[in-house]
């Protein structure tokens, strides 16, 4: 019995050792309410390339990459790919509704928190894109618009990978 627990501890060990050499970090749980009232979670999103784009309203650039956005997501959502829109606006629910309406937004959108920005540090400037792998890792980040072909080329390289 005794050489089972130790087996077991050093197995622990061994997997989280391996898991911190891929030298991609984990990308942090979260859990938001969406503009539509549904929760958006990362936890849910497991198993799916998964976008995490910060933007604003005020913010040209985001409004530039929203058709993009909107497009991809239309395009390949079947396919297991994931965007989320996390507004750093201070605006009301409601009006970011109707922005997000207006838009014709179909991914979950939802008002960043404090939290959110402290564990994804998108950094001060938006459009900020941080991408994650269907493992749950960070796998890269865009400071800057995104256009569909790069989009594409994320799915690409991150959906053949198991």
């Amino acid at each position: 019995m005794k050489r089972l627990f130790v087996f077991g501890i050093a197995w622990l060990a061994l997997t989280a050792f391996l898991a911190a050499q891929s030298g991609y970090p984990r990308a942090p749980e979260f859990s938001l309410k969406g503009l539509d009232g549904t929760t958006v979670s990362l936890a849910d999103m497991r198993g799916k390339v998964v976008f995490i784009n910060f933007w604003a309203t005020w913010c040209p650039p985001c409004r530039e990459e929203i058709p993009d956005f909107v497009e991809f997501y239309s395009q390949n959502k079947s396919r297991g790919v994931e965007i989320v829109g996390l507004s750093v606006d201070r605006l009301s629910p409601e009006d970011l509704r109707a922005f997000v309406l207006k838009n014709k937004m179909s991914y979950p959108v939802a008002l960043a928190t404090q939290k959110i920005i402290r564990d994804y540090q998108p950094g001060p400037y938006i459009p900020t894109t941080i991408v994650i792998d269907k493992q749950g890792r960070i796998r890269d980040k865009q400071v800057g618009s995104v256009d569909r072909e790069r989009l594409a080329d994320w799915v690409r390289k991150l959906s053949s990978e198991k």
